[in-house]
């Protein structure tokens, strides 16, 4: 089948699977806590987003060549993918943090009342989610784990 030929894919793929499985030894180093949840989750050292777009670039650029359309559209995709994994998803989760303290201080004046003590652990909800981006340290090292990638794998493999 052509699509297990596909080197660009399998390599992009590969990429976030590596990216994600070695947040777990990084945090390890840093907190000396093993957190196998992170492997699953968003955010993080190395950013798995720009791993799989600069590895799926760098696969597309040994396929096609860097002046073939779709290197191109490859690495446009990218440039984007990493924009918005350091813009718009990193203040997406800063303004998770501050609205989780605003619940905290409510839920702090709140707890005071009656009505407050009387509600079910159910009804109260569930904190946002604060790790949703990426800072740009992670986005670069995601690219550079993207880019080692898709060239040990090229000068491996062909």
């Amino acid at each position: 089948m052509e699509l297990f030929q596909n080197i660009p894919l399998w390599t992009a793929l590969f990429a976030i699977f590596f990216a994600q499985f070695v947040k777990i030894p990084i945090h390890f180093l840093v907190s000396k806590k093993v957190d196998f949840a992170l492997f699953t989750s968003t955010g993080g050292m190395p950013s798995s987003h720009s791993a799989a777009v600069t590895a799926l670039t760098t696969a597309v650029a040994f396929e096609e060549g860097l002046d073939s359309t779709m290197f191109g559209i490859s690495a446009i995709f990218a440039v984007i993918v990493m924009f918005d994994a350091t813009g718009v998803r990193f203040h997406a989760g800063q303004q998770a943090i501050i609205i989780n303290q605003l619940r905290a201080d409510l839920h702090n004046f709140l707890e005071h009342t009656k009505d407050w003590q009387k509600k079910k652990d159910e009804e109260k909800i569930e904190e946002l989610k604060t790790l949703l981006g990426h800072k740009p340290i992670e986005v670069f090292m995601g690219a550079l784990t993207g880019v080692a990638i898709s060239v040990i794998l090229y000068t491996l493999l062909l």
